[in-house]
């Protein structure tokens, strides 16, 4: 069942006054942390009522499904041309080209081929593509990401990409109920991002937190949160 525009409007708002509560306690502005609707499965109807309700970025992770919406987005009538498209899914080699040419985001990089395929498909006419490193925290087969002892390599290969901007790390942590546990998780990336810039990396983002976590995750320095069912409910079946 899709949410109508009003309780869409109510959970933006509640999702909002969470991170600004969080960004109170860390003693940050609850403007340095931006929201992204993580709206996979979700059609363009109710990303356009979310864009008028105030949110001006939207993650998406399956390719196929993303580029509909996408092309939808800029026909006559639709009014969305000023979104901010991020794609936030694991990225698959052979799909790299459309995700280069149509997003402004790409936050699970995580082996140096996919990077200098995402630069090397980057049209020159566009500003260079923003993204992050995801990072496997706990070494899940299931999850990508690299490894952290394998993150620095990694970060000095795709800081040399001409088409690349890299702006900072991101993780997807194992579920934890208990806060303090989500908070340890959040800690150790925000500690390897320290390191990183320590070394002159000149990192500025830290993509991590979502609809269960994200006030942990803005306590230990997320800059960036992706949020999916506190605004939008329950996923519908995804085209992928």
């Amino acid at each position: 069942m899709l949410i109508g525009p009003q309780n869409l409007a109510r959970n933006l708002e509640a999702v909002r006054a969470r991170i600004a509560r969080a960004a109170t306690l860390s003693g940050r502005s609850a403007d340095s942390i931006t929201l992204v609707g993580a709206s996979k499965s979700q059609p363009l109807t109710t990303i356009a009522a979310a864009a008028r309700a105030g949110l001006k970025d939207f993650g998406e992770s399956y390719v196929q499904e993303a580029l509909s919406k996408l092309d939808a987005a800029h026909e006559p009538g639709q009014g969305l041309p000023h979104i901010t498209w991020h794609f936030i899914g694991r990225l698959q080699a052979n799909k790299t080209r459309p995700v280069a040419e149509h997003f402004a985001w790409v936050h699970a990089i995580d082996r140096l081929k996919i990077a200098e395929r995402l630069s090397a498909q980057r049209p020159y006419h566009a500003p260079p593509l923003n993204v992050c490193i995801e990072v496997n925290l706990a070494g899940e087969a299931a999850k990508g990401g690299a490894a952290p002892g394998d993150v620095e390599a990694l970060a000095s290969a795709v800081a040399a990409l001409p088409r690349l901007k890299l702006r900072g790390l991101m993780c997807l942590p194992p579920q934890e109920s208990e806060f303090e546990a989500q908070r340890r998780w959040f800690a150790e990336l925000r500690r390897l991002f320290e390191r990183l810039n320590a070394q002159g990396a000149g990192l500025d983002t830290l993509s991590m937190g979502m609809s269960a976590d994200l006030e942990a995750a803005v306590l230990e320095g997320a800059t960036l949160v992706r949020v999916g069912t506190a605004i939008f409910g329950p996923r519908q079946a995804a085209l992928r």
